[in-house]
């Protein structure tokens, strides 16, 4: 069992990231945007994203990214290496980081349960794409033995 290659990581990460945010961009920004602007207005927020929002998004996307390599990499050698074990890692980043933030969005009526409901599911569309994008990039690393 080789160890986690933490640059192939980084590199999986950054391309599931970039990936994920292209289909959040598409899919919340255009498909919902909408919804997105009622929700907005009902909570008397400007709807405008300003280029500090953008960047934060962006950052956060790397990050989430790297972090979901990071699990497929962990469960690599528990699962096998390839697209199931990539899914399996989509989809618990996904119940952590959109499913319950979802639910707790909608249950405390921050925002409406359809809207949640949607973004929810798109976001489960992202995770996955991400992740099987990523953990195609990712590769262990390889050990040395000494002999």
């Amino acid at each position: 069992m080789g160890t986690i290659n933490y640059g192939r990581v980084i590199l999986g990460g950054i391309a599931g990231g970039i990936i994920a945010g292209f289909l959040d961009w598409f899919l919340n920004g255009v498909l919902m945007g909408g919804m997105w602007e009622d929700a907005m207005k009902s909570l008397n927020r400007p709807n405008a994203f300003s280029g500090a929002f953008l960047f934060c998004l962006f950052l956060a996307f790397i990050i989430g990214g790297i972090l979901l390599v990071w699990v497929y990499a962990a469960i690599r050698p528990r699962f096998g290496a390839g697209v199931r074990t990539a899914v399996y890692a989509g989809l618990v980043t996904w119940a952590i980081a959109g499913v319950l933030p979802g639910l707790m969005n909608a249950a405390t009526g921050l925002f409406g349960p359809r809207l949640m409901f949607y973004s929810t599911l798109a976001a489960a569309v992202e995770f996955l794409a991400g992740s099987i994008a990523g953990a195609a990039l990712y590769k262990e690393a390889e050990s040395h033995s000494r002999g």
